[in-house]
């Protein structure tokens, strides 16, 4: 950055560090000692689609890479915002396989010049009980290179308590968006 940047007050955009989606699988460890949830097998990248041949080819890329991976089955939806949602779940979880295929649908639309139109990926956590029915998503910020949680509860209300006990659970584990302003609400997501 310049001085003149400086002095404008401009700053330079955080560069986005798709290693932290590797450090979800040990945060998951964490989440159940603390809070009982558990990880659903179920995750999302979400991302403005773009128009064109290229898109196209990048999400048929995406798809066959994913179909490698038996365990997986893959689906894309849009929402009534225009986003794309490549929603991922397992039938048994296996959190370690989620999070590559989810790393793997990232790195191929940024490989393919698509980074500026990811939004967010999100893994799925809910407790096991029935009779305590909390739920959880995982948000990674593409552009913030941060995690925050997201508790969505009936009536698109959020659980306000159970998002700050899962940061301060995960303080050490991953880097927690510190904004509390961007940790937005993700209602059509596919995932918790």
């Amino acid at each position: 950055m310049g001085f003149l940047d400086a002095l404008l007050g401009r700053t330079e955009p955080v560069q986005p560090n798709l290693d932290v989606l590797f450090a979800i699988p040990s945060a998951a460890c964490t989440l159940q000692a603390a809070l009982d949830l558990a990880p659903t097998g179920a995750g999302a990248v979400c991302f403005k689609a773009a128009e064109g041949a290229a898109a196209a080819e990048s999400e048929s890329d995406i798809r066959a890479l994913l179909d490698l991976d038996a365990s997986l089955e893959v689906s894309v939806d849009r929402d009534e915002f225009g986003f794309t949602w490549i929603t991922c779940r397992q039938s048994t979880v296996d959190l370690a396989a989620l999070v590559t295929g989810l790393h793997a649908i990232n790195a191929t639309l940024t490989d393919a010049g698509f980074g500026p139109c990811l939004l967010c990926t999100v893994v799925g956590f809910r407790t096991p009980t029935a009779d305590d029915p909390r739920r959880v998503g995982l948000v990674y910020l593409f552009k913030r290179g941060t995690v925050y949680p997201f508790a969505p509860t009936d009536g698109r209300k959020r659980d306000n308590a159970l998002e700050i006990q899962i940061r301060a659970a995960l303080t050490d584990d991953l880097p927690i968006e510190a904004d509390l302003e961007r940790w937005f609400p993700i209602w059509n997501a596919p995932v918790p």
